[in-house]
């Protein structure tokens, strides 16, 4: 008997495969519990793999988001592409996830392919301090420009005092 536990095997979904023969290499995370296929992709691939998935359909970013994995721990940058197509009852999805550490969190903007990453991005920047490399207006969104910190990490500390604005 063995200490740790077996790893689980992944069945390789169509996206995967479709990037496979494309020669973009990407690692399966397997399905979420809408059966939506996950892939994680390096970030110094995830303008080819973006491309390569634009130019197959997958022509709609629904959502693009960022998550801390805990204290010390890598920030991922998510993105939730479909490919919309006429009639479709339900039209592939795939998720794609860029894992990075969190003292060079650094990812290259999808801005250029999908043109709703541009505030997503910039929400993702402002509470998690991942820097969107060749965004066109990576800047505060929802945080005051002086603000220092990354709200929404785990590892954030906050200030003692607040400054009360005016509202109006």
């Amino acid at each position: 008997m063995s200490d740790t536990p077996e790893a689980a095997i992944v069945e390789a979904g169509p996206v995967y495969r479709f990037l496979q023969s494309q020669n973009l290499s990407v690692e399966s995370l397997g399905t979420d519990a809408s059966g939506v296929e996950m892939l994680k992709v390096d970030r110094d691939r995830l303008l080819a793999v973006g491309q390569a998935l634009y130019a197959d359909g997958f022509n709609y970013l629904r959502c693009q988001a960022a998550y801390d994995s805990g204290p010390g721990q890598d920030l991922v940058s998510t993105y939730h592409l479909v490919k919309l197509r006429d009639n479709a009852d339900r039209p592939p999805e795939v998720r794609l996830k860029v894992f990075v550490p969190r003292d060079d969190a650094r990812v290259p903007s999808v801005y250029w392919i999908w043109k709703t990453a541009d505030w997503q991005e910039r929400e993702s920047y402002d509470m998690f301090g991942i820097i969107y490399e060749g965004h066109p207006n990576l800047k505060r969104l929802l945080m005051p420009e002086d603000w220092v910190g990354w709200p929404l990490r785990k590892d954030y500390i906050t200030p003692d005092f607040y400054e009360l604005q005016e509202a109006y």
